[in-house]
């Protein structure tokens, strides 16, 4: 074919008379490269067949120094992961595989996709996923991936009938995960049986600070019931309903512990002061897109960069609310969660070591 007619064909016809002169990646070219390639290929091809010499050690000599096209192209495969949700996948076909083909009337080129996982990188698998028809003429194509964070494998072959015609199997590769990472670094408060009392951190008023109080409105949002603090003979009252002080008392009022006795009548053994210092810390953390926009309690919160988000705030007495949401970028998707925490104290006689009480033994 000359110029003329192949420029009136179209680019899929081209393809399969460049397919037929094994021009390499076809496929990638455009219809003016695919023209000049495909003349270049007839040229070399009608060369090698016009060539006839009486002496057969010439002839020998041109076959061994003309490259031989069809040698140079070897059936493969290559399974490429280009991301959790999508593979690129391209191939080559040899000559020799495409005239078994033809001679066995199978013209239904096809991808086979295998989950490898566990497989050690053996070509047996327990059976194939997905099975996709491609064009024949086609030397890549992009295939979906029903489940990111596993191995995958490719196979190429020709489908005819009920039967099937193996050509190339891929590597095996690993698609990598659509979740954020599940390693959450948490900060632990720093203990030490050795420590003295001016080493102990303050953690009755944990800090705060970070992002502008952000944590302690959150808090606050979250907390139905304020925090009271007990005043004056509220205090007072408490301690008098929890310990019954007329155990103590003669019918004067004067107890016996007044004149500095014990029980049995003898005198006060030692005196000693002793304090304990105790609370507690909650932290709700989760993750999202890192474009999405994150509210809790109806609060902008900032998203870290690969989208993780945490808060820490004080875990006292009463009801803690939660409401939790996530709008991705558009604003047509939202995510939402609504956690609730309740922590009652039964006992509580802890003082700090300002506020210790000296008590009699």
């Amino acid at each position: 074919m000359n110029k003329d007619q192949l420029l009136s064909l179209t680019l899929r016809q081209l393809r399969q008379e460049a397919s037929k002169l094994s021009v390499p990646l076809y496929s990638r070219k455009t219809k003016a490269v695919l023209v000049d390639l495909i003349l270049k290929y007839q040229e070399k091809s009608s060369k090698k067949i016009n060539i006839s010499s009486p002496e057969p050690k010439f002839e020998e000599t041109i076959d061994s120094n003309t490259p031989n096209i069809s040698e140079e192209v070897k059936t493969k495969v290559v399974f490429l992961p280009r991301d959790p949700d999508w593979a690129y996948v391209f191939w080559q076909i040899s000559d020799a595989d495409r005239e078994k083909a033809q001679s066995l009337g199978a013209n239904k080129l096809c991808l086979r996709l295998f989950d490898a996982s566990g497989s050690e990188g053996t070509n047996f698998n327990q059976g194939t996923l997905r099975e996709i028809a491609v064009d024949s003429y086609s030397t890549e194509w992009y295939l979906p991936i029903p489940l990111a964070d596993r191995d995958y494998k490719v196979e190429l072959g020709y489908k005819y009938g009920f039967n099937w015609m193996s050509l190339a199997f891929s590597s095996v590769s690993h698609v990598p995960g659509s979740h954020p990472s599940e390693q959450i670094l948490d900060k632990f408060v720093p203990f030490n049986l050795d420590s003295t009392a001016e080493s102990i951190p303050d953690i009755s008023n944990p800090d705060l600070s970070e992002q502008n109080g952000m944590h302690e409105r959150l808090y606050q949002a979250a907390t139905n019931i304020p925090l009271r603090r007990k005043v004056g003979s509220e205090e007072f009252m408490e301690n008098v309903n929890s310990t019954n002080l007329n155990d103590n008392l003669t019918d004067s009022g004067a107890g016996k512990w007044s004149s500095g006795l014990n029980d049995s009548g003898s005198g006060i053994v030692k005196n000693r002061s002793f304090w304990l210092v105790a609370d507690a810390e909650l932290i709700v953390y989760g993750a999202t897109e890192p474009s999405a926009k994150l509210t809790i309690g109806g609060e902008d919160v900032p998203l870290a960069a690969d989208g993780t988000f945490k808060i820490q705030v004080p875990f006292r007495d009463g009801t803690q609310k939660y409401d939790i949401k996530a709008v991705d970028v558009s604003g047509e998707q939202e995510k939402s969660i609504s956690m609730k925490f309740e922590r009652t104290t039964p006992l509580d006689d802890t003082n700090e070591k300002d506020n210790a009480e000296t008590e009699w033994f």
